[in-house]
């Protein structure tokens, strides 16, 4: 199949390391251009280097914070000074602290919405002026399974993520009529830090092992494993290219088939 991704600029947040760093190995694979923001400075620009060395693309990194808006601006304006516009944006921020309602004051809240819902819209209000002046784009929104069968040990998650879902949908009615795509893709338990921290933390509350609580998870899942960060790329690719040129609104979950949702 041909995704058409040689030579477009791909801005993907989060990128140094998990879901990001196997969504920007992915459109590099595919010999797109990258510009890649984290709030890790040595690791963003070690990716970077990585990524343009294994497979002969340009890629820059750039220290960026997707909870603040201003290093947000900066990402973007560096991204157009290298390389002159932007074909594709994978919305990613790292997710909110695990806990119960009662555990969270307003200053948590408050936290949990700039990072995971107003790192969206800032993003988006910097890159869509320039996806409409060429009249074309597409864009990928990291969410969560958490959108469809909510943890209650993951409450600011369920909650921002689900309003970013509904932000992603409602923005693809209008930017569809200027040639632009917008989708959300969803993770399911994907073998990352993320994940085997929240791995750890439930072994801790029922007193068991971290690798009990996995092969518990695992169990629960039909193809019976965790994925990896290739696969969740991949899908994350073929959304951003030309091959998925007629989708746009919808939300992909990539879990091994753990979802239990019709929708």
């Amino acid at each position: 199949m041909e995704l058409s991704l040689k030579g477009k600029v791909a801005m993907v947040a989060a990128a140094s390391r998990g879901l990001g760093f196997g969504i920007a190995d992915a459109l590099a694979k595919e010999g797109a251009n990258l510009s890649i923001g984290s709030r890790h400075d040595k690791e963003i620009f070690s990716a970077a280097r990585s990524l343009s060395e294994k497979y002969a693309i340009k890629a820059l990194g750039v220290g960026m914070d997707a909870s603040e808006r201003d290093s947000i601006e900066r990402w973007v304006q560096q991204t157009t000074q290298a390389f002159g516009t932007v074909d594709c944006l994978v919305i990613n921020a790292g997710g909110p602290p695990a806990g119960r309602f009662d555990q969270f004051g307003d200053k948590d809240w408050q936290a949990a919405f700039e990072l995971t819902l107003m790192s969206a819209v800032r993003m988006l209000r910097c890159v869509l002026p320039l996806m409409r002046e060429k009249g074309k784009g597409s864009i990928v929104c990291i969410t969560s399974t958490t959108i469809k069968e909510p943890s209650e040990t993951l409450i600011l998650s369920n909650v921002m993520r689900s309003g970013l879902t509904s932000l992603i949908k409602t923005l693809s009615f209008d930017l569809a009529k200027e040639g632009i795509r917008i989708n959300n893709i969803v993770p399911g338990r994907i073998d990352t830090d993320r994940v085997r921290a929240l791995d750890g933390l439930g072994a801790v509350n029922q007193g068991i092992s971290p690798q009990e609580i996995k092969a518990r998870n695992q169990s629960n899942i039909p193809m019976q494993r965790y994925g990896n960060i290739s696969e969740f790329g991949a899908a994350a690719a073929f959304l951003l290219s030309d091959a998925a040129s007629y989708i746009t609104g919808e939300t992909l979950v990539v879990d091994g088939g753990a979802t239990r949702t019709v929708w």
